[in-house]
């Protein structure tokens, strides 16, 4: 439950530090005291976006910090899932610097915005004027729903389950986009490929090419000069190595007389030998070289190609276009990966949408099976409340396709007269039936859920008397399972409290300022016959004060 509310330089509060017992606590002021200011405090700590024009003094930082009682309270999951360690006080605190800066703790942890919003919600229900007006929204209605026919986990499961039907149907339209641009372009790309893989196109091919293009182009010659060269060493009587082989008998003759001589001999050696193997070569390659006009054809054939190619994709190298080849092939690749995807994605589909659908269908006929008894409970209980003739009917329509809250569609219809036809809530509806309404579901909402803390803001709007009375004691019931604070200007609600908080303003030099402190016996007999008569409290006023009390 919440235990403390501290909240510093925000609106009219300079400075404020509230103390919450449990039970019911009231809170009552003139209008304009500042008693929902408080409630836009909480707000912020609860996660509620931040706005610096609400600081007081726009030079200081503002903070709002709240303090829970959650002993009561299965939070580990929460606690394991921020890495927070956990305690069995828990202080929420909110920040905003002069600059708008906004930083968020939780027992002194930094802790984001959505982790608050969280937490907020396993905390406490902050129930606004403005959230009357909810009542008319589908959201809203099928979340009540689900709250009383106890299926929010199992149309939580739907949800997860619905939203990848979503996502997987997103892709596969994607994918299929992908596909459809693919299939335009796969005729070219393929043909690309084949161009380049049919040229066989590898580093240093085109210079290859080239040199054998310009061989052949002058084969005779070469052959000529290889021949005749070859023949000039070794061929005919005079040649060469003939000349050699006499020089080398003549050195012979002189090695005996010093081993530099012996070392020319060898020398000699070596260059006949050399010269040897040289004309043969020669001979071979002068024998190998032809004149091939076929071959000839067919380099040059290929040298266009290659170059052609290097012109058409508009790159230099052999190795550019091997790896413009290499990316045209992982396209091509991908065009068979993307059929595969698209077949993967269709079977979970299939499989998600029909988990989608079993999962509806029961969700359905649970929300079904719980409409009696919801509607009889609420009837009851708008008895109760000066509404005798009212009836409260739940229409749930069963669409053909499924949608985000499965198979159903909510729509709350209310009749507060005898007789008069059912209607949607807003169009039948005055401000304090709708109040009434608010109430009893929020009361029977109690009953379902383990939330320790819920806070009205004047929920008895539109109401006086007997039923504001009555109000009073469905709160005061209320209180005894769970802490409730509520905001009134009715002196029969504000009698139920077990606590009671006034809000009010003073002018201190040149501001005025919110305070709040908590009544005891004489100033709450005061305070509510200033709420039951206008003006200064007269004696009746303060006897029924005192009777008010004296009977909660």
């Amino acid at each position: 439950m919440l235990k403390r509310l501290y909240i510093s330089n925000f609106a009219l509060i300079q400075e404020m530090d509230v103390i919450f017992p449990g039970s019911l606590s009231v809170i009552t002021g003139e209008t304009g005291a500042g008693k929902s200011i408080f409630l836009e405090a909480l707000g912020l700590v609860l996660g509620r976006r931040a706005d610096t024009g609400a600081l007081k003094n726009k030079s200081k930082k503002c903070i709002v910090e709240a303090e829970f009682d959650v002993h009561k309270l299965d939070l580990k999951s929460f606690f394991e899932q921020h890495e927070i360690e956990e305690d069995k006080t828990l202080i929420l605190r909110r920040e905003i610097s002069a600059e708008g800066k906004s930083r968020s703790f939780l027992n002194d942890s930094v802790v984001s915005l959505a982790a608050l919003k969280s937490l907020s919600e396993l905390l406490i229900d902050v129930h606004s004027q403005h959230q009357t007006l909810l009542l008319n929204q589908s959201n809203f209605q099928l979340d009540l729903l689900d709250s009383f026919a106890g299926t929010k986990d199992l149309f939580k499961q739907f949800k997860k389950e619905f939203s990848e039907l979503t996502n997987q149907k997103n892709k596969l339209r994607s994918l299929q986009e992908q596909e459809s641009q693919a299939k335009k372009e796969l005729d070219y790309f393929q043909f690309l490929f084949n161009e380049l893989q049919e040229t066989e196109i590898k580093q240093g091919l085109l210079q290859s090419l080239e040199e054998e293009s310009m061989s052949l182009e002058n084969a005779e010659t070469i052959q000529n000069i290889l021949l005749n060269s070859s023949n000039a060493i070794s061929g005919g009587d005079i040649n060469l190595l003939q000349s050699l082989a006499q020089i080398k008998q003549s050195l012979q003759g002189v090695v005996k007389y010093g081993q530099a001589y012996a070392d020319l001999l060898e020398r000699l050696n070596s260059v006949y030998i050399e010269l040897k193997d040289l004309s043969t070569e020669m001979e071979d390659k002068g024998s190998e070289t032809q004149v091939d006009n076929a071959r000839l054809e067919q380099v040059n054939s290929q040298m266009d190609k290659i170059n052609r190619l290097l012109k058409k994709h508009n790159v230099h190298t052999e190795e550019e276009l091997s790896k413009i080849k290499d990316d045209i092939e992982q396209k091509l690749m991908r065009f068979g990966s993307l059929e595969t995807e698209i077949n993967r994605t269709q079977d979970l589909i299939e499989k998600t949408q029909k988990m989608c659908f079993r999962i509806a269908e029961d969700l359905s006929k649970k929300r079904r099976d719980s409409l009696e008894g919801i509607e009889k409970q609420i009837k009851d209980m708008l008895g109760n409340l000066s509404l005798e003739n009212a009836v409260f009917k739940i229409e749930l329509a069963k669409s053909t396709e499924i949608g985000q809250t499965g198979f159903d569609l909510v729509k709350f219809l209310f009749s507060a007269n005898k007789g008069a036809p059912l209607n949607d809530l807003h169009k039948v509806a005055s401000g304090g039936e709708l109040s009434r309404l608010m109430l009893t579901l929020k009361a029977l909402l109690a009953t379902k859920k383990e939330l320790p803390t819920i806070i009205f803001d004047e929920i008895d709007t539109g109401v006086s008397g007997d039923v504001a009375d009555k109000i009073g004691n469905i709160l005061m019931k209320m209180g005894q399972k769970m802490q409730v604070v509520t905001i009134t200007h009715l002196p029969q609600i504000a009698s139920k409290g077990k606590h009671h908080l006034f809000v009010y303003k003073k002018d201190e030099q040149d501001q005025t300022s919110s305070f709040i402190k908590q009544l005891n016996r004489e100033e709450r007999v005061i305070e509510i016959a200033k709420m039951l008569s206008t003006g200064n409290p007269t004696q009746s006023a303060l006897k029924n004060a005192k009777e008010l009390l004296e009977l909660n």
